[in-house]
């Protein structure tokens, strides 16, 4: 439910253990702010996974940040989006081939969750709008192969950065490439 099919990949999330609903097992106004980074698929069997629950499958060390040790499963939470705070810049992962572009674009500060993202090679000059593939994947049929790239990205709270020239014209498929630009 919180996913929306990979739209809020990269969101940021506090997240508490509800100690009115369950005082044996969770921890007192202690709380851990999250990364949304994949769903849980639904089973269609009224699981934790399935519409109209709101889940968080967290590390361990995260859980139990919120809850005692004892309980490794489902505990009641309270959550609130929050700013994600980030070290670094902007990372952006080519993945690929020749006539395909994917994109994975990590670290992003600000309310993390892309809304809009465009790629730009030095050679075209033209802005190309890219399509979110899943999650914090964006992809492009253009082939861009020996250009330095660029890229435009907006967040869904309106934000717009540009990151110029952050990936070098000699830059291969499962490279990464950080920039020096963040959301705040």
């Amino acid at each position: 439910m919180l996913f929306r099919d990979g739209e809020v990949c990269g969101a940021c999330y506090q997240v508490m253990c509800d100690f009115r609903a369950d005082p044996k097992w969770c921890l007192i106004s202690r709380g851990v702010t999250v990364t949304a980074t994949n769903f849980c698929p639904p089973n269609n069997h009224g699981g934790w996974c399935d519409p109209p629950y709101h889940h968080f499958d967290m590390s361990m060390p995260a859980f139990f940040r919120i809850a005692r040790q004892g309980n490794e499963g489902i505990v009641p939470v309270l959550y609130r989006r929050v700013t994600c705070k980030r070290r670094g810049g902007v990372r952006f992962t080519l993945k690929g081939q020749s006539n395909f572009n994917m994109v994975m674009i990590s670290n992003v500060g600000g309310s993390g969750d892309a809304k809009a993202v465009w790629i730009r090679g030095s050679r075209s000059g033209a802005w190309l709008p890219m399509h979110r593939n899943w999650g914090a994947n964006w992809q492009s049929s253009a082939d861009l192969r020996n250009q330095r790239l660029s890229f435009k990205m907006t967040l869904v709270d309106g934000k717009t950065l540009v990151f110029l020239n952050v990936v070098p014209s000699t830059w291969s498929f499962g490279q990464t490439f950080s920039s020096k630009s963040q959301f705040f």
